[in-house]
């Protein structure tokens, strides 16, 4: 391994599916395990069927980490997760 390397270790996190999410994905919660984004994308798809997994990828899907909105488009986001992390994905918000 070069000096430059970074080796990121696999935390545990707390992912919640929020309103109609929650039934498009089939679950309210999961407990996983991911050391940046790109794994914690390839857990979602590994637990959550295909159709629940495509939802997440909507545009207009939003995540949240520890109740803080990530900004602009969350998938091209460079984010790494802390132990005990909880991350969100929100559905569109609707009013009346």
């Amino acid at each position: 391994m070069s000096q430059n390397s970074v080796v990121e270790s696999q935390v545990n996190l707390n992912v919640k599916f929020f309103a109609s999410l929650r039934e498009q994905v089939g679950t309210a919660e999961l407990h996983l395990r991911a050391a940046n984004l790109e794994t914690l994308l390839n857990e979602l798809e590994a637990h959550l069927s295909e159709a629940g997994f495509e939802h997440l990828l909507s545009p207009n899907i939003r995540m949240a980490v520890n109740q803080d909105l990530v900004e602009g488009n969350w998938r091209e986001a460079v984010l790494v997760f802390a132990d005990g992390d909880e991350v969100a994905f929100l559905p569109p918000v609707t009013g009346g």
